[in-house]
């Protein structure tokens, strides 16, 4: 009943304040803001990190509410030299006690061809609440309090200011830990550009 709860009332937020922010004229991007998302994800959707093997995705947790806020790309060589990425910092947070972290990264997007269609990749860190070792049935051995952050997504800009993006988010330590168990998340995120 909790996640179709938390379903309708994602659904509601959207249904609600796309058109009321719709009718105000464009605001003005705060400190270099890009754009902001919101949205909601299938928790722990995937054991590993590619998520390749169909068979193993489990849609039984609709209960993570996440929010990223992309900055415009610094007008630096460096950035530049590395395809000029947004930078991005974000939150998911589970709505049923169980892990949630925090990340911070790069994001790169690519328009497919001459569509409002766009393909998009985020590398960083992230940091969780979750166990490190000795997590109780159902929960995730971590191992490390930060670990690497995978963001995938494919979206299309709605109209000249809103977006939809399905994305895939990873975070896992890579062998850095004793204990590498990531977490995987899959949902869709609404978002404004400024």
């Amino acid at each position: 009943m909790m996640r179709w709860s938390f379903a309708l009332g994602m659904a509601a937020l959207a249904g609600l304040a796309l058109p009321a922010v719709a009718q105000e004229a464009a605001f003005e991007a705060p400190l270099g803001l890009s754009e902001v998302r919101i949205g909601g994800h299938f928790h722990d959707v995937y054991p590993g990190f590619i998520p390749f093997q169909v068979d193993l995705y489990e849609f039984d947790q609709f209960e993570d509410l996440t929010f990223e806020a992309l900055f415009q790309s610094p007008d630096l060589d460096v950035f530049r030299w590395m395809g000029s990425p947004r930078p991005n910092v974000g939150a998911t947070i589970n709505l049923d006690n169980q892990d949630s972290h925090v990340h911070l990264g790069l994001t790169w997007q690519a328009q497919l061809f001459d569509t409002p269609i766009y393909v998009e990749g985020t590398f960083g860190i992230a940091a969780h609440n979750g166990y490190l070792n000795e997590a109780p049935p159902g929960r995730i051995n971590f191992g490390c309090r930060v670990n690497f952050y995978e963001q995938f997504g494919i979206g299309t800009h709605i109209t000249e200011n809103f977006t939809a993006t399905l994305t895939y988010e990873h975070t896992s330590n890579a062998d850095l830990c004793e204990v590498n168990a990531g977490m995987s998340t899959l949902g869709v995120r609404l978002g404004y550009k400024f």
